[in-house]
């Protein structure tokens, strides 16, 4: 089995989806279930309505899951199997105060020597601290596993001290929670990001605890650490201030799912081809041939991305992601020569059919007079389907000739003074010619 298991603490991270992506599709590939584990036992941080916006961003991105566990739910396990391990004496009260333990920090930083906590210490504050934390013993050896993506991982002994397992006030940490939950589930998966390389010992160390203690096999896991994703600003791990970061942004701003997961589940590897959805990497996506190396985010690469899978939908397809009447689908189509996401094309069929409000956007009052004279000569003739018949009938009508009646004839079709040919645009304009011929005065509509 392999497990998702994102927090529910803020908005997600194009990182979190990246994993997402790469468990589903691993997943999918071995025949292997997929478990969606809520990491909810902060519940200071928990926001509200993050978990089903995590739901909502998934099924999007057409990533399902066959088991839905909430953490939480685990808690008493998790202070049971604490307990078993004290009794066992894989695990010890440590009355450590904070002051104390920060004086040891000082002493190391000042000694120039890494700071390591020593068992002996445990019960140095037993008389003055009647709250004590649970540590895990820590380890007598140096530490190797193997990472599917980053190879062989060493951690020298003097870094695999002993650690805090349940906190003063009774909650288990993170990593005991989550080590404990992937002993349980039988996890034989565990892909994140490269930022939990330095979790995985502690966890690791728990769980070979529990299948001492428990007389239970522990189920061989496999690593991926996958690299973080850098923005193309400074080089810099793409934080969640930068706004690129969020996903629920990239899909304000227009952005389709499938061109998301497509961008995400390429990062730093050589796919077969440049354009693909989810399901075409369940055919070829292999986890070792994942590259080592950080990924560097760029907008403008993703914007391609979705100008090519908008390119490749059909008008019934293209209408129904842009929320619009089938009869407009054909304009966004050639709007596609000069848009990118769906938030632009939404831009351009707005200004088209929005009153025309040329007093305000375009200076000049003989300009308006231009506009308005033929405006007042469009309105007056009768639908033709021929542009060269429309345009002839148009000019004499108004008597405007030249940029005197083609820049007028672009605003009062199109809302902008520049874009896609008239001659490519009007016969889809035709039946639509009587919602886009309106002109907005200082009276109104």
């Amino acid at each position: 089995m392999l497990r998702f298991a994102p927090s529910p603490t803020g908005s997600m991270h194009i990182g979190n989806l990246r994993v997402a992506l790469l468990n589903f599709i691993v997943a999918k590939r071995l025949k292997l279930p997929l478990m969606l584990r809520i990491e909810d036992t902060d519940t200071q941080r928990n926001i509200a309505g993050k978990d089903v916006e995590i739901f909502k961003i998934l099924e999007q991105m057409g990533v399902t899951w066959d088991q839905l566990v909430y953490q939480s739910a685990n808690f008493g396990t998790h202070l049971d199997y604490a307990a078993k391990l004290l009794d066992k004496g894989e695990a010890f009260y440590c009355h450590c105060t904070p002051e104390f333990l920060e004086s040891k920090k000082q002493e190391a930083v000042q000694a120039k020597r890494p700071f390591r906590y020593d068992d002996s210490w445990a019960l140095l504050e037993k008389e003055s601290n009647p709250n004590p934390v649970v540590r895990l013993r820590g380890s007598a050896k140096d530490m190797v596993f193997n990472d599917l993506v980053k190879g062989s991982i060493h951690f020298k002994v003097s870094e695999l001290d002993s650690f805090v397992i349940v906190r003063a006030n009774q909650v288990p940490t993170y990593n005991f929670a989550c080590a404990v939950d992937d002993f349980n589930y039988k996890i034989t998966h565990i892909i994140r990001g490269e930022d939990h390389v330095s979790n995985t010992p502690k966890q690791i160390l728990i769980k070979q605890a529990l299948s001492r203690v428990l007389n239970t096999p522990e189920t061989p896991t496999i690593y991926a650490h996958l690299p973080i994703i850098l923005n193309e600003d400074d080089g810099k791990k793409m934080s969640k201030r930068y706004e690129a970061s969020s996903v629920q942004w990239l899909l304000k701003q227009g952005f389709l799912p499938v061109s998301i997961a497509n961008y995400l589940a390429s990062m730093g590897y050589k796919a077969p081809k440049e354009i693909f959805s989810l399901n075409d990497a369940l055919e070829w996506f292999e986890l070792e041939k994942v590259s080592a190396s950080s990924a560097h985010f760029s907008l403008s690469y993703l914007r391609h991305l979705n100008h090519e899978h908008l390119k490749a939908l059909d008008l019934e397809s293209l209408a129904r992601v842009l929320d619009i009447e089938p009869a407009k689908a054909p304009l966004a189509k050639l709007f596609l020569e000069e848009c990118s996401t769906l938030n632009e094309l939404h831009e351009k069929l707005s200004a088209m059919f929005s009153p025309k409000d040329i007093k305000k956007d375009y200076e000049g009052q003989n300009f308006y007079e231009k506009c308005h004279t033929l405006y007042t000569a469009l309105k007056s003739m009768e639908a033709v389907a021929d542009f060269n018949a429309f345009k002839h009938e148009a000019m004499q009508k108004s008597q405007l000739k030249g940029k005197d009646f083609f820049k007028p004839l672009r605003i009062l079709l199109t809302g902008q003074a520049h874009g896609v040919e008239l001659a490519l645009l009007y016969p889809h304009l035709v039946p639509l010619l009587e919602q886009i011929l309106v002109l907005k005065t200082e009276h109104g509509c």
